[in-house]
């Protein structure tokens, strides 16, 4: 018997390699969004910095902030961020447990104005037009998102790079029927503005938002399904005085939350 190849098969793996198959649903990248995360108190697993860039004052700050939390930080080689889907990562990501979603009962305890103010994503597929309004939402003082389970973009790292850590400050709800959710929160007293640009539609200066009030927007191209259309009770509309037939769905989010900021700040 050859002695050589006893005991030289395959090598032991390193400690660390299982904590390096990473769900990259459960992955924050970027700076501001890693910031965010620290600042709103989230449990992080791990940060892993780039070790070219851990003297980049900005990062060192985050880095000091981390450790007082007893968060691990890793330096890793270009190698290891090569190996991450997204490119825009700025040298650091965190590794969270996976996104904690609110209830409906929490997003409509959780009011931050007189009146109730809640956004509901009709099966907006695109993750960065979900994280593009979570974002707005939050800037406009909105008190929760509302997401459906199905056909629709989760609060994944795209989402979360895209809110630019808005969705640690705002309720997501994930709700099984939107449908359903709507007739819930009518019953609750709340008035449901849909955003179309079809026939019947008023614009957003004749629509009363200073109200308790929820506004679904539409998913991209499709715009509102015709069952959540109905159950709306008015649909409102950006005036697009151009030649272009219609607004990126975050852009005409963003619109029509800032009219309903305008209209409530009088």
């Amino acid at each position: 018997m050859d002695r050589r190849r006893v005991g030289r098969g395959k090598p032991a793996p390193r400690r660390d390699a299982p904590e390096r198959k990473l769900d990259f649903d459960d992955v924050m990248y970027g700076i501001h969004v890693v910031e965010e995360a620290l600042v709103a108190g989230e449990a992080l697993r791990s940060i892993h910095v780039a070790d070219d860039r851990k003297r980049d004052p900005h990062l060192r700050a985050v880095i000091a902030t981390a450790k007082e939390r007893e968060i691990p930080v890793r330096f890793e080689d270009r190698a290891f961020f090569a190996r991450l889907p997204f490119k825009v990562h700025q040298g650091i990501i965190a590794v969270a447990p996976p996104f904690a979603y609110a209830s409906l009962h929490d997003a409509l305890a959780s009011r931050r104005g007189t009146h109730a103010f809640l956004v509901i994503l009709d099966h907006l597929t695109d993750p960065h037009n979900v994280g593009a309004i979570i974002r707005t939402a939050e800037c406009a003082g909105a008190d929760a998102v509302i997401l459906p389970e199905r056909r629709s973009a989760g609060v994944n790292a795209t989402v979360r790079k895209a809110a630019a850590g808005a969705a640690e400050h705002l309720p997501i709800v994930r709700v099984g029927n939107v449908n359903e959710t709507i007739r819930t929160l009518k019953k609750a007293g709340i008035w449901v503005a849909g955003a179309d640009a079809g026939d019947g539609s008023v614009t957003m200066y004749e629509a009363d938002f200073d109200r308790d009030l929820a506004l679904v927007i539409g998913a991209e191209g499709a715009g509102l399904a015709q069952l959540v259309a109905k159950e709306c009770d008015y649909r409102v509309r950006v005036p697009m005085p151009g030649v272009t037939e219609s607004l990126n769905a975050s852009v005409a989010a963003g619109v029509l939350m800032y009219e309903v900021l305008r209209q409530r700040r009088g």
